[in-house]
């Protein structure tokens, strides 16, 4: 706490020699979830037994604004319950900057804003800030944004290294090494369009070949929204291409989602993705999974994670079917989300035996509760109903095992300063 005071001292001491209008808002988020795990993300091997922990994110957002500057600075921390002993004279992970970025309007149509941000798009899908990992997802980037009346285009690249070198050195951090993207969106009367532009390079060397080079992967394509009424849908296709680690790269995505509210606190919809994948037998060299790259992918294909979350790339692919129920009543709000997964393409053992392409379902039940200003309280519970299928693709996973996953989190975000003039 004193060092919070010094920090905010020095912030108005540094800012009150000017008789601008300004604005300084400081806010907390205090955040554990407990964790059941028994089949997450994988189905539990035989003989193995599931496992609980607790985990937390502490974030610390400074948020200041003078005229045409906005600048954001945001401090976490995340760890395990435990991961050190209490008497520990340092922390596992230590404090992280998770954003620290500047932004200059120029006008009231152009702004640009550099540093460490978050960049989140449309439904999360390709381009999201993936805030159920208590880490999150943010990146080094310039960003130039044009937004006149019902438009919005938003233009970024990024180049990294690992080091303040004096010479060429192989970037070794698990992530791209150059990136570029644009992406546009503008409503007429009830609907809403965006197209996205993104091209990632990854540097690598080839075997037996020190020199370096960069191969780019090519990520485009649409969302679209309708709203009218009781009705909400949207649909999505999104196409990939290039290179990626010297290999041809020809993969899509699409997915179409309607919703329906039939009362002003219960909403049904029904949706439908397909992600390209690989059979197994495919002896091609040309990588035909598609990958969602920067997407926030605990929120699609089911939340035990059992695809794209750190898992699943360059498999079979993927077909999720999916009915989803709301109801929101006061303070409580409940979703009902069961899903039936397909491959989308052929799964085939190595004894030339073509599998079913049922690869199982899933059923997730979710609640969040308003505890009161500043307080959520949030769980659920999901369960995988595998199949044979699923279990040669998740081995050595026991599809007869029972698995589950269940979670409860409190969320707590107070205001502790805010100071206008």
């Amino acid at each position: 706490m004193k060092k919070l005071k010094i920090i905010l001292f020095l912030l108005l001491a540094g800012i009150s020699f000017d008789i601008q209008a300004q604005e300084l808002d400081v806010n907390l988020q205090i955040r554990p979830r407990f964790e059941y795990r028994n089949g997450y993300k994988t189905l539990l091997p035989e003989g193995q037994k599931g496992t609980s922990q607790i985990s937390q994110r502490s974030r610390l957002n400074f948020n200041y604004k003078q005229d045409e500057l906005t600048v954001k600075l945001t401090f976490q921390n995340t760890r395990t319950w435990g991961d050190v002993t209490p008497t520990a004279t340092a922390d596992k992970n230590g404090v992280a900057v998770f954003e620290a970025w500047a932004q200059y309007d120029l006008t009231k149509k152009w702004s640009a804003r550099m540093g460490r941000q978050v960049l989140s798009y449309d439904n999360q899908r390709i381009m999201g800030e993936m805030d159920w990992a208590q880490q999150g997802q943010s990146h080094d980037a310039l960003m130039v944004s044009f937004h006149p009346e019902n438009h919005q285009l938003d233009m970024g690249l990024a180049y990294n290294s690992n080091a303040e070198n004096t010479f060429q050195t192989p970037y070794t951090v698990a992530n791209y090494k150059a990136m570029q993207y644009a992406w546009y969106h503008t409503t007429f009367d009830k609907i809403g369009a965006s197209l996205l532009l993104l091209n990632t390079g990854y540097e690598f060397s080839r075997i037996n070949n020190p020199e370096l080079i960069i191969d780019y992967k090519q990520t485009f394509g649409t969302y679209l929204t309708y709203k009218a009424g009781k009705i909400d849908t949207n649909l999505s296709f999104y196409g990939q291409t290039g290179k990626s680690i010297d290999l041809q790269v020809s993969a899509w995505d699409a997915a179409v989602n309607f919703g329906y509210n039939i009362t002003d606190s219960f909403k049904a919809g029904l949706g439908y993705e397909f992600l390209s994948g690989k059979a197994t037998n495919d002896g091609s060299k040309v990588i035909k999974s598609f990958n969602p790259i920067f997407g926030t992918n605990h929120g699609f294909n089911g939340y035990m994670d059992y695809f794209y979350v750190g898992n699943h790339l360059n498999s079979v692919g993927l077909q999720d079917a999916f009915l989803k129920l709301n109801y929101n009543a006061n303070k409580w709000q409940f979703a009902l989300i069961p899903h039936v997964f397909l491959a989308a393409a052929d799964v085939v053992t190595p004894l030339n035996e073509k599998l079913d392409s049922y690869l199982g379902t899933e059923i997730d039940a979710t609640f969040g509760y308003n505890f009161k200003k500043d307080i959520v309280v949030s769980g659920g519970y999901s369960q995988m109903f595998g199949s044979k299928t699923m279990e040669f693709i998740k081995a050595p996973g026991d599809a007869g095992h029972t698995n589950n996953w269940a979670w409860l989190m409190i969320s707590v975000n107070p205001r502790i300063f805010s100071w206008k003039k």
